[in-house]
C-alpha cells in the first residue's frame, strides 16, 4: 500500500473515532448550569459602577483622614473638583477598610515640572498601608525601573511606560488581592496586584513578596484582613480626583497559584 493510502486511510479513521467519540458524549444540557447567577452591576458608560463606593467625586473629604497626629482635618487642597496634595502635611487614608478591591482613580502630575527621577510628580497608593502602586510623572523621565509610574514599588517593574504628558489626567484601574495569613500568623497566599494604566496593563497578578519598601527588603507580618487604602505625601502637588473602589468576594479557588 502506497503512502498516500496509509496516510488516507488514517485520516478516514481518526475522522471516524472522533464521530464516535462525540456520539458517546453527554448532551450539551448536562453542562448547563443556571445557578447562582451573576450579581447585576450597572456600568453606565464614563461612570461608577451601582455597586462602588465612592471615596472622591471632587466634593470633600468626608470619605478620607489624615494620618498627621497633629491635624483633626485633611489639609490638601480641593481645586476644580481635585484633591491635591499639600506638601509635608502628611498621607491621607480613607476612613474605611478593604480587603480585597477593584480600585479606580485618576491622577495628574504638575504641568510644568522642574525637576527630575523621583523628585518629579511623585505620589503612591498604598493597598492596606503597605503595598504600594507609585505614582510619579514618568513621561521621559528616567528612574529606576522598578520606581516609575505603574511599577509595584521596588518590586515589580510595569510591562510598559503608558504615561501621558505632565499636566494630563493619568487613569489607574487596579485589582488588589490581599494576603491571606493562618490563625497563627504565617502567611498562607501572598498579596497579588493587577494594573492598568491608561488602558494599558502594566501589572498581571503579581505576587509581592512583603510590603513595598524603599529601604531593606520585603517580609511579610501577620496583619488584619482589612485596612484602609492610603494616599502618599511625597512634597509634590500631585491632583487626584474620581476615586472608586468595589468591594470584591474572589473564591479561595482564585488564590490557589
Amino acid at each position: 500500500m502506497s503512502r498516500l493510502l496509509i496516510a488516507g486511510w488514517i485520516g478516514g479513521a481518526g475522522i471516524a473515532l472522533a464521530a464516535t467519540a462525540q456520539d458517546e458524549r453527554p448532551p450539551a444540557s448536562y453542562t448547563n448550569y443556571y445557578t447562582p447567577q451573576p450579581p447585576v452591576v450597572a456600568a453606565p458608560a464614563g461612570g461608577v459602577p451601582s455597586d462602588a463606593i465612592v471615596l472622591f467625586d471632587g466634593s470633600g473629604f468626608a470619605a478620607w483622614e489624615s494620618m498627621n497626629p497633629d491635624l483633626t482635618t485633611v489639609p490638601w487642597e480641593i481645586a476644580d473638583g481635585a484633591m491635591v496634595v499639600k506638601g509635608r502635611t502628611g498621607n491621607i487614608r480613607t476612613k474605611q477598610a478593604f480587603g480585597d478591591i477593584q480600585l479606580h482613580l485618576e491622577w495628574r502630575a504638575p504641568e510644568h515640572p522642574t525637576e527630575n527621577g523621583q523628585k518629579r510628580g511623585n505620589s503612591g497608593v498604598f493597598f492596606m498601608g503597605r503595598y504600594e502602586v507609585q505614582i510619579l510623572d514618568s513621561y521621559q523621565n528616567e528612574t529606576y525601573v522598578h520606581g516609575g509610574a505603574a511599577s509595584v514599588y521596588k518590586q515589580y517593574a510595569p510591562l510598559a511606560n503608558a504615561t501621558r504628558p505632565p499636566g494630563e489626567w493619568q487613569v489607574y484601574d487596579l485589582v488588589f488581592e490581599a494576603p491571606r495569613f493562618s490563625p497563627g500568623g504565617a502567611l498562607i497566599t501572598p498579596a497579588l496586584i493587577t494594573v492598568f494604566h491608561n488602558g494599558v496593563l502594566t501589572q498581571h497578578a503579581v505576587p509581592l513578596a512583603g510590603p513595598t519598601e524603599n529601604r531593606g527588603l520585603p517580609a511579610y507580618q501577620y496583619h488584619v484582613p482589612r485596612l484602609p487604602l492610603v494616599l502618599q505625601d511625597h512634597h509634590d502637588p500631585v491632583a487626584f480626583r474620581n476615586i472608586w473602589v468595589r468591594e470584591l468576594d474572589l473564591p479561595p479557588i482564585k488564590r490557589g497559584r
